[in-house]
């Protein structure tokens, strides 16, 4: 059977809810470049299916920057990173509000506060939830990523009506040593767990481009399938100076829209949102995303490097034909 067949046969059991193993996607991984248009014909059909012509927009706020005591190899922030990034502690209620308060009177919906560090002290987490519990939730949802918390963090952000928590894998459980080696998968892992015990609804995915194979995004995506995370934010590595991964290549677009196709594949109903490195790998191809099966993205400026205005956001959305999901 030839690989258009193969795949129009998987997209079709996808639709139909039809169980299979995971052998079957398979044929994803093993599809070469030349032919990854095929892969965008079906996640584009399982896209449509479960999301229509809505997509989902957020933004960020980088709350704490720098001298993160983790060793993440992609990352400007960490202090065994050689950077220019900016380093300051975090913002006050104010500041921290006020990207929400911006996103108001804009269609994004959801508005996340982003620190640095292993994990924010407790003190400071209930600082966030007092920030973000003051924005008016009718006007915009909200969501926090302070890095690996414990149960009664999550109930300070709980309580205070933060709903959703993001925290990435990152990568593969079998790459994940060569990525970092100061804390652990498992770590991450228990870290989502404790997210969804206590309520939150879970934003986990990862960057790509850092040495994984084709494999090992397979291997990223059904561990976030087992998870049922409820949405998954997909990042291409930005090489930055001064960061042991300043030398590696950027993604191609062509790579960044096999992933975003075999993760919606895989995860057929969960939002996927592309976001950091959209600038740097696919240039003036942003539009082909949603072929690809994305349903969602972030705009506005990343944690350290700058992204794509809302207004450019939405000029292309509506060339387009999709319209962002309503509040």
């Amino acid at each position: 059977m030839d690989r258009k067949k193969e795949l129009n046969i998987l997209t079709e059991n996808i639709l139909r809810g039809k169980p299979f193993g995971a052998e079957a996607y398979r044929i994803i991984v093993d599809t070469p470049a030349q032919d990854v248009h095929m892969l965008m014909a079906g996640a584009d059909r399982i896209r449509k299916a479960h999301f229509g012509s809505e997509i989902h927009l957020c933004t960020i706020c980088n709350g704490k920057s720098g001298k993160c005591s983790e060793n993440c190899t992609f990352c400007s922030q960490s202090a065994s990173s050689k950077t220019n990034v900016s380093v300051y502690p975090l913002l006050n209620k104010e500041k921290l509000m006020a990207g929400g308060e911006y996103a108001f009177e804009t269609p994004i919906n959801r508005y996340s506060v982003v620190t640095s560090g292993r994990g924010l002290p407790s003190h400071e987490v209930a600082a966030v939830a007092q920030a973000l519990g003051a924005l008016d939730p009718e006007r915009i949802k909200t969501c926090a990523s302070l890095g690996i918390l414990g149960p009664e963090d999550f109930r300070v952000l709980k309580k205070a009506g933060v709903s959703r928590y993001h925290h990435n894998l990152e990568t593969a459980k079998s790459h994940f040593s060569n990525m970092c080696g100061t804390h652990t998968y498992e770590e991450r892992v228990n870290c989502v767990l404790n997210a969804k015990r206590e309520g939150l609804s879970v934003c986990s995915g990862g960057i790509f481009g850092i040495g994984e194979t084709d494999e090992q995004v397979l291997e990223l995506a059904l561990a976030l399938k087992d998870l049922n995370v409820d949405a998954v934010p997909i990042n291409f590595l930005v090489p930055i100076e001064g960061t042991p991964m300043a030398h590696y290549p950027k993604v191609s677009p062509v790579r960044c829209f096999k992933i975003i196709s075999l993760f919606r594949y895989v995860l057929p109903d969960t939002n996927i949102l592309v976001c950091g490195g959209r600038e740097a790998g696919l240039g003036d191809r942003h539009s082909l995303i949603f072929e690809a099966g994305a349903n969602g993205m972030m705009t506005g400026n990343y944690l350290t490097t700058d992204g794509r205005t809302l207004q450019k956001d939405l000029e292309m959305l509506n060339e387009l034909g999709l319209k962002v999901r309503e509040k």
